[in-house]
């Protein structure tokens, strides 16, 4: 039991860090460290990606909110934009959790590699939308794009960064703007995801769970990831963060292609 808390405890540092230092979610690290954590537990394998990534969310809440107080202070965050986005976030995230309900563990673990083999591709490639020019639209666009943003980040279990920042860019935002209003739209992805996931779990009965969501784990990574991030930040000016970004590409890819072949082999 010691032992499960201080690699709980490790996952939490080593994402909270990277989130500071890269700008990077935390779903992107948490959801693998948690389903290797997980297998060594010996948890149910049928639902073992379901509990990562239901975990991951919630996980997400308390470091989407510390992101999100920190931004604010700074008077970064667009609050409008946030506002029309998320419904659709939230109704987005939900319907994520949903078809993740529907799916075995086995093809999450599937979706999730080739999330990261996509992510990191991006990351290596610098292949990103030009700024755009700010543009009005309505709220139905606005319905529609954070729907499909809260869907994938629910599915997968992340704050949904990896998208968001690329979307607000082409809006004509600049990049801090940005990056900061997509740390606030973390944080409906996270709440709206975190209860579909122990809605659709209900009656899993793992202990010290509430549906596919393991509330351990959510402590202990949590409460260390929201401790470390500010430490990452401060790592960030004084480390070369363009190489650390490709090396921890290669990583994405390395992991990725390892859930993939862990799915079927």
């Amino acid at each position: 039991m010691e032992l499960q808390y201080f690699l709980y405890a490790v996952l939490g540092a080593v994402a909270g860090v990277l989130a500071g230092l890269l700008g990077i979610g935390g779903g992107l690290v948490i959801v693998p460290g948690l389903l290797f954590l997980f297998h060594l537990q010996d948890f149910e394998s049928s639902f073992l990606s379901h509990i990562a990534i239901g975990s991951s969310l919630a996980i997400i809440i308390p470091t989407a909110l510390s992101s999100l107080l920190a931004h604010h202070k700074r008077g970064a965050i667009d609050w409008p934009v946030v506002l029309k986005l998320t419904p659709g976030l939230m109704f987005g995230a939900l319907c994520g959790a949903w078809l993740a309900s529907w799916f075995s563990t086995d093809l999450l673990k599937t979706v999730f590699g080739l999330f990261l083999l996509i992510v990191a591709f991006q990351m290596l490639s610098g292949l990103a939308p030009g700024p755009g020019k700010p543009r009005r639209q309505g709220a139905s666009f606005f319905f529609s794009m954070g729907s499909v943003i809260g869907a994938v980040s629910g599915l997968v279990g992340i704050g949904g960064g990896t998208m968001t920042v690329p979307f607000l860019v082409w809006r004509g935002k600049p990049l801090p703007r940005a990056v900061a209003t997509s740390a606030a739209c973390g944080l409906p992805i996270a709440i709206a995801g975190t209860l579909g996931f122990m809605l659709m779990g209900e009656g899993v009965g793992m202990p010290s769970s509430i549906g596919f969501v393991y509330w351990p784990a959510v402590i202990a990574v949590g409460a260390f990831a929201v401790l470390m991030a500010p430490f990452g930040a401060r790592l960030a000016h004084s480390l070369p963060v363009p190489v650390l970004k490709k090396w921890f590409a290669w990583l994405l890819l390395v992991v990725g292609m390892r859930l993939l072949i862990s799915a079927y082999y």
